[in-house]
C-alpha cells in the first residue's frame, strides 16, 4: 500500500492590481495566455476567486486531446477548496476555435452546478474559449451564464 503526501505550490503569474472576473471576456482574456501554451490540446482550467471576485489562483486541471479533456468535480473543486475560494469559473478551450460547447461540455457544466451547491463554492460561469475568426457569433467564446445555463 502507497500513503502520499499532498502539498500546494504556488508560482506567481500576475503581480499588481487584479480584476475582478465578472465578464466572460475578461475571463477569456485572462488565460488566453494559458492556453496558448498547449494550442492543439483542450485544457480546462479553474479560477479562484475571492469575496470580491478577484483570482487567487488558476490552475489547470487536465490537459486533454485535440478533441477533448476529462474532468470530474472532485478535481475542480478540490483545488477550490484548498485555495479557500469563496467562488470559481471553470474554463477550458477548443483547439478548433469554435466556442460551441459540446453534449460533453453541458453534461460537465450541470455536474460542476450540482457540486457547487452542495459543497458551498459558488460556480460563477463555465467559459469556453476558441477564436473570433472560428465563432460562429463571432464572439470568440462562449458564457454558460450568458446563455442562462448557470
Amino acid at each position: 500500500m502507497r500513503i502520499y503526501e499532498a502539498s500546494i505550490a504556488y508560482n506567481i503569474v500576475q503581480l499588481g492590481d487584479v480584476q475582478a472576473m465578472t465578464t466572460p471576456d475578461k475571463i477569456a482574456e485572462y488565460l488566453r495566455d494559458a492556453y496558448a501554451k498547449n494550442p492543439c490540446q483542450e485544457s480546462l482550467w479553474v479560477i479562484c476567486l475571492d469575496r470580491k471576485n478577484k483570482p487567487i489562483s488558476r490552475t489547470m486541471v487536465t490537459l486533454g486531446t485535440l478533441t477533448s479533456s476529462l474532468a470530474h468535480p472532485r478535481e475542480v473543486f478540490k483545488i477550490a477548496i484548498l485555495a479557500s475560494a469563496a467562488a470559481i469559473v471553470v474554463s477550458h478551450n477548443h483547439p478548433s476555435g469554435d466556442p460551441t460547447p459540446s453534449s460533453a461540455d453541458i453534461q460537465l457544466t450541470r455536474q460542476l452546478r450540482e457540486a457547487s451547491k452542495i459543497i458551498g463554492i459558488d460556480l460563477l460561469d463555465h467559459v469556453v474559449v476558441g477564436t473570433v475568426e472560428d465563432d460562429p457569433l463571432r464572439v470568440g467564446y462562449y458564457s454558460f451564464r450568458s446563455a442562462g445555463m448557470l
